[in-house]
């Protein structure tokens, strides 16, 4: 059966990222939404795609009062999306501002879904592998994917069947 999974919710229609968006994805019959989440100056997980706010301000160096009311915290986020399926985008790029080699926010992230209570609603996604790597550490039950862009398709077949191995659910080229 196919499902319809919401990027950023529904991004077409409000803006991306926010609890209108995901409301609006569940309203349209989306089966689940991917989102991005973020720890901000204040200590809250947030969700929001980029580091870095159109006025130039570092999420990580804002607090959660001084930040654009649209942008939700984790558990707003989720509380919007209903009993839809979600996919928790761990933004975590050594590129980035907010970069995190030691994956403190990975165990945020994997507290506030373990007082959630079940784990079939949740999958953890991340561009770096040592994310999901620790994800899988912390939580074994919990979903997990690895985002990937510079595969070539012999290398997809064999990471595929690695990650497998590790207990991974899935690799997103």
């Amino acid at each position: 059966m196919t499902q319809v999974m919401a990027h950023r919710g529904a991004s077409k229609a409000e803006v991306e990222n926010t609890t209108m968006a995901f409301a609006r994805a569940l309203a349209m019959g989306a089966d689940a939404v991917e989102l991005d989440v973020r720890l901000c100056a204040s200590g809250e997980l947030v969700v929001n795609h980029d580091p870095v706010l159109k006025d130039g301000r570092a999420i990580i160096k804002t607090e959660k009062k001084d930040l654009p009311s649209h942008i939700p915290t984790l558990g707003e986020a989720i509380d919007a999306c209903g009993e839809m399926w979600v996919n928790i985008e761990i933004k975590n790029e050594a590129k980035e501002l907010d970069f995190d080699p030691q994956e403190n926010v990975t165990g945020r992230v994997v507290e506030f879904l373990r007082r959630r209570g079940s784990v079939d609603r949740w999958l953890i996604s991340s561009f770096r592998r040592q994310t999901v790597d620790r994800v899988r550490e912390l939580m074994p039950g919990l979903r997990t994917a690895w985002l990937v862009m510079t595969l070539d398709d012999a290398e997809l077949e064999a990471t595929a069947k690695e990650l497998a191995g590790q207990g991974h659910t899935a690799l997103h080229p």
